[in-house]
């Protein structure tokens, strides 16, 4: 019989904190026997308010994107290795848009039981927890989410194995 977590996303952002949850989930996947997939999203929605209010031209948001891209090929196969060093199967996505729209659908396309994301960043107005893609996608999903926090502690558990 199953385990109740039997496909698991883990979102990647280059942050600490998402580095933190994906080790925490390449343990979680490893001792659940759960797929585990690892998402980037390319936030292509920002890059397009920049160039509505002129902070880009056009030239500078596709060379900006295309860094974006590097960026995401570059932390997914820091992801991959790291499931490597503990034997885990790992599958990568990377898509471009709304991270929240995109997280939403890739949940949805790919029956994701356990979204996994690294700690938010505290909100010091309604307005940025409105623009914090990471919390958009935690409340739009349709499946459950982890909220990883406490990297020294994963980070332990990552390198020397789980606490007895």
């Amino acid at each position: 019989m199953a385990g109740p977590i039997r496909r698991l996303l883990v979102l990647v952002d280059g942050t600490e904190e998402s580095i933190t949850a994906t080790q925490y989930a390449i343990l979680l996947a490893g001792s659940s026997a759960a797929e585990l997939i690892a998402a980037y999203v390319i936030n292509t929605r920002a890059l397009n308010e920049l160039l509505k209010t002129r902070i880009f031209v056009e030239a500078e948001e596709e060379e900006y994107e295309a860094d974006l891209r590097s960026d995401a090929d570059r932390y997914l196969k820091h992801v991959k290795d790291l499931a490597d060093q503990k034997g885990v199967p790992l599958r990568t996505l990377t898509a471009s848009g709304s991270v929240h729209q995109e997280v939403t659908k890739m949940v949805r396309e790919h029956e994701i039981d356990l979204l996994v994301i690294g700690e938010l960043a505290h909100a010091r107005s309604r307005r940025d927890e409105f623009y914090n893609e990471s919390e958009r996608a935690m409340r739009s999903v349709g499946c459950s989410v982890l909220i990883v926090k406490d990297q020294e502690r994963v980070w332990d558990m990552f390198e020397y194995g789980a606490e007895e």
